[in-house]
């Protein structure tokens, strides 16, 4: 402990107090596990928000990044290199986006601000938009990173307080809700922005029908749909891309997270060729985006996403998850909803706070994190097998019962 405490104070000293951590020092982390500096091994069960979908150290991602790397790295898009046309060939082949364009860049939130730049400037150039009346809708409940832009259609309190002024063409409509969507379109509207679950909300799963009924509107309206994938996409939902489920191609779609295979920022907004060709040089662009070593393991991720068959594991391991949890009768437990491999439990508040909830599992071996104080995520890595899914949910299990065992005394 004594490293710990050092490592952390360390951190005290030095970090902006940006985020909260769980009391645990992790230094080495292998398939759907990890480590802490006094050898305690860990079941991850958050995947670096779905960053890590295919397990930490994936001998054939790692190959391809020490390969790439010793070969080039880092050039920037002032030049070609080998790598970047048989990245984004591999994007638009392996997510069924055949014909779409893409732009690569870092970070997930760097392709949702892409996107918005392109549903803007389509609006207005291709549309006809009046020149600065382009509107985007977005949901209530949306998560999508927190850049100025990004924080300025959040709904959430803490996301804005104090960092305003906020960038304005943006209209809320509630999630889940396709009437609601319709009346808010008018002529200045742009494009609707959607995640087809909802993750930092806490797992939130809209109605059958709901994104396709979304589609339809859009399509009907002349607005572009454009579904947030960089938490959902990739398998970790059951599908390449979440938006399968209901046989829905969008004009446009973010990835990320995944997409580095846990190793590095990988993210691109794949769009339809009509929207991405309202891109001119110097309209865009990013010093790392697009650059060889993010293209050579992220072309690695998606061969792997395919030769595991990652979407369908997801789905099969998701339903036993989510089965077994709502097989449980624990007043802790509210609902548990999801959809693949991710998962949220939610809290009852009169018993327990979800931070109190992954501080019990981490005690017993169980790597998670609140969300909204009241969630619980589970999204373990898409290729954790029947052995340490049951491993998994033991831990959880004899968590949850020591909590309830300790709480609804106290309760009563």
């Amino acid at each position: 402990m004594q490293h710990m405490n050092l490592s952390t104070a360390l951190e005290a000293q030095h970090s902006a107090r940006n985020y909260h951590p769980l009391p645990v020092v992790l230094t080495r982390g292998q398939g759907v596990y990890l480590w802490d500096e006094d050898g305690k091994r860990y079941v991850d069960m958050m995947s670096a928000y779905s960053a890590v979908s295919f397990g930490h150290g994936h001998p054939k991602l790692l190959a391809a990044l020490t390969a790439q790397a010793s070969q080039l790295a880092v050039t920037s898009r002032a030049f070609h290199t080998d790598q970047l046309g048989s990245f984004l060939k591999a994007v638009v082949e392996t997510t069924g986006l055949t014909g779409y364009k893409v732009l690569p860049m870092n970070t997930g939130a760097e392709a949702v601000e892409t996107a918005v730049k392109a549903a803007r400037k389509w609006g207005h150039k291709v549309k006809g938009i009046a020149a600065g009346q382009a509107e985007i809708i977005v949901c209530t409940g949306n998560f999508a990173g927190r850049t100025t832009t990004i924080v300025s259609f959040s709904t959430e309190d803490q996301y804005r307080d104090g960092f305003g002024p906020f960038t304005p063409g943006f209209k809320h409509v509630p999630f889940g809700d396709a009437e609601a969507l319709e009346k808010a379109i008018t002529a200045n509207t742009a494009a609707f922005i959607v995640e087809p679950v909802q993750g930092e909300a806490g797992i939130i799963v809209p109605p059958a029908g709901y994104l396709a009924k979304c589609a339809e509107i859009c399509k009907r309206h002349n607005v572009l749909l454009i579904c947030d994938e960089v938490q959902t996409g990739l398998g970790r939902t059951g599908r390449v891309l979440a938006c399968d489920h209901e046989n829905v191609k969008p004009d446009g779609v973010t990835l990320g997270k995944a997409l580095g295979g846990g190793l590095l920022p990988v993210s691109a907004f794949a769009a339809r060729a009509d929207v991405m060709d309202v891109f001119r040089p110097g309209d865009h662009g990013s010093t790392f985006g697009g650059n060889p070593l993010a293209c050579a393991v992220g072309r690695t991720a998606l061969q792997v996403l395919v030769e595991e068959r990652l979407s369908e594991r997801a789905e099969a391991t998701g339903k036993e998850l989510i089965a077994e949890l709502r097989s449980w009768t624990s007043p802790l437990i509210k609902d548990v909803r999801g959809k693949g491999l991710l998962v949220g439990v939610e809290i009852d508040p009169a018993y327990a706070t979800a931070r109190e909830v992954c501080e019990m599992l981490l005690k017993y071996g169980v790597l998670s994190k609140d969300t909204h104080h009241t969630v619980v995520r589970f999204a373990p890595p898409l290729n954790m097998n029947p052995a340490e899914l049951h491993d998994a949910l033991t831990r959880v299990k004899t968590a949850f019962s020591e909590l309830e065992h300790e709480r609804v005394k106290r309760v009563a």
